[in-house]
């Protein structure tokens, strides 16, 4: 019940997905090329057998995550049924904005023609869509909104240092998007979000602007194994977590769309969860981490194949730089 005792309870609903991809396909033998211009070894075999990854996008140099952003809302939007003015919140999970100020959801909100409703960016590397769908979950429960864009839009190769094989095979750029509405049935059935900046520096891109120059590095800088660590172990526990909110079990899951960062720990978190790999979506191949863009992207795919189908059971899971890590559990 309402705090007044009059109306039925308030939730929030996923009515459209969309996404993009920028037009640059980047193979592992591209990069390969690239990299023994440096006289860097690397392999497809070796990226492949690591990561799962075969390809990635690229975006163009006059394109930012705005940009990505507008197809994937304009997809969602039309999948939703309605249009942008419908809109009373626009969030942007990005780790690589268009600039300092303002916000790339300002910036998205003026591209898409609308002016006046809350737009502001969330900033949790991988985990930020998941962040930015459970910020919007809460506001359209609380009333606050009723329709809001989520999307997670990155330009990931703008920080790459081409010349560490270790971390520029890794990402990708795209964007994903979702339209949440007010419902009276449930939709977002239970979120959960975490963070432990004990492990900041295993993922992070340290460098700053002062003064007119760069402080520090501008590159991604990884440790991976010790991600992958504790990648699979908070990966499970909030997958549990958020089911016992919900009262349901690992055999309720339909579908599995954990962060596409790296085909083992997925694999390995659908395993702890006791999934059957066929229920895990994975576009990791094609997309390689596209950081808050993988999950919508992953989630859009699927919506529009036909595998995922309304009614279904889906978790969605992040985790990234920060240390960061969430999940959020859907009926479709």
């Amino acid at each position: 019940m309402s705090p007044s005792g009059n109306h039925s309870p308030r939730y929030s609903r996923i009515i459209g997905t969309g996404s993009h991809l920028p037009g640059a396909r980047v193979t592992n033998q591209d990069l390969v090329q690239r990299l023994a211009a440096d006289c860097i070894e690397t392999s497809d075999e070796w990226i492949v057998e690591r990561t799962g990854i075969r390809a990635r996008h690229f975006a163009a140099p006059h394109e930012s995550s705005s940009d990505l952003a507008l197809p994937a809302a304009h997809a969602a939007l039309e999948a939703a049924g309605i249009s942008a003015q419908d809109l009373d919140l626009i969030i942007v999970a990005t780790s690589t904005p268009d600039m300092v100020f303002p916000s790339t959801a300002c910036l998205l909100q003026n591209k898409l023609g609308v002016h006046g409703c809350p737009a502001f960016d969330v900033q949790a590397v991988c985990s930020g869509f998941i962040y930015a769908l459970s910020v919007a979950d809460s506001m359209i429960k609380s009333g606050a909104a009723s329709k809001a864009l989520v999307v997670g839009a990155e330009v990931f190769s703008r920080i790459l240092d081409f010349k560490d094989r270790t971390t520029c095979v890794l990402f990708g750029d795209g964007a994903g998007a979702v339209v949440l509405a007010a419902s009276d049935e449930p939709g977002v059935l239970a979120t959960e979000l975490h963070a432990d900046a004990r492990h900041v520096d295993i993922l992070c891109t340290p460098g700053t602007v002062a003064g007119g120059q760069v402080q520090g590095t501008p590159f991604l800088r990884m440790d991976g194994q010790a991600v992958f660590k504790l990648a699979v172990g908070v990966l499970e526990k909030v997958a549990r977590s958020v089911l016992e909110k919900a009262q349901l079990t690992d055999a309720d899951i339909d579908w599995l769309i954990p962060h596409q960062a790296n085909i083992r720990i997925m694999q390995g978190t659908a395993k702890k969860l006791k999934m059957d790999l066929s229920k895990l979506i994975a576009t990791v191949h094609d997309h390689g981490n596209t950081s808050a863009a993988s999950v919508p992207l992953a989630l859009d795919e699927a919506v529009r194949s036909g595998r995922i189908q309304r009614g279904q059971t889906v978790m969605l899971e992040g985790v990234g730089g920060g240390f960061t890590w969430g999940a959020a559990l859907l009926k479709y």
